[in-house]
């Protein structure tokens, strides 16, 4: 059974600083221990605030891995693209942008399960452990429960032997890492903000949740897993 740590903010400024903090500490605590720090981000509207500001803080982001959740199977110049969004917040100004990313190919190999594979073998390489194993993993939570790109009743949530996957969520064909991978990470923390996400938090902390109707339950680190919930999102709990 997964522990959770609910860390409730007022706004979703108050999130983005929070969020920042944690992850910073995150990653200087890590390169005390390591030479090299492999983190995993996660698309949305949610983090884009929380990337810009880690751009502007002063880590040795050029001993930093960073890496995407999931992705659209769209161009990367696509405004739905997340690898996008990373370039245009976290690597738009220094020092953030001297940080190595490992975005996910898409359209320009054959198919999404091309890209899942090539997007598999890139982890192997770069991270140590079978499942590959990140130093931090940042989450998002959807409204029906989704985490990454792992959709409620989806096939995607019966792969335990892969660490990436083809899964498709809103009619959009996507490529994303499999909950073993994504639970292997050292710590895992969820961003929350909004109203429309109650229910889905709600669920996400009860134990008795089904994990086929809520994804997110699947995600079972061996530490505790922070969330960060603004006030609007938390008023179930």
């Amino acid at each position: 059974m997964s522990n959770y740590r609910i860390i409730k903010v007022g706004d979703k400024i108050e999130l983005a600083n929070k969020a920042t903090d944690l992850i910073v500490e995150n990653i200087q605590s890590n390169l005390q221990e390591k030479r090299r720090v492999q983190i995993s981000l996660s698309g949305g509207s949610t983090p884009l605030s929380i990337y810009k500001l880690l751009s502007k803080k002063l880590v040795p982001w050029e001993r930093i891995d960073v890496f995407l959740g999931d992705e659209r199977w769209v161009p990367e110049n696509h405004e739905l693209s997340n690898a996008l969004m990373v370039k245009n917040s976290l690597l738009s100004s220094y020092p953030g942008e001297k940080a190595s990313f490992y975005s996910v190919p898409t359209t320009e190999l054959k198919n999404p399960q091309a890209s899942a594979e090539f997007y598999e073998k890139l982890l192997m390489e770069k991270c140590s452990g079978d499942p590959p194993i990140f130093d931090l993993m940042l989450l998002g939570l959807g409204e029906d429960g989704h985490t990454a790109s792992l959709f409620p009743y989806t096939d995607s949530l019966e792969v335990n032997n892969r660490w990436t996957t083809v899964s498709t969520g809103n009619n959009q064909e996507r490529i994303t890492l499999t909950h073993p991978v994504i639970s292997a990470s050292k710590k895992v923390i969820f961003l929350v903000s909004g109203s429309s996400k109650q229910i889905a938090l709600k669920r996400l902390i009860d134990p008795l949740e089904d994990p086929n109707r809520t994804p997110s339950k699947l995600i079972k680190p061996l530490s505790c897993i922070d969330i960060i919930a603004d006030q609007s999102s938390a008023m179930l709990i």
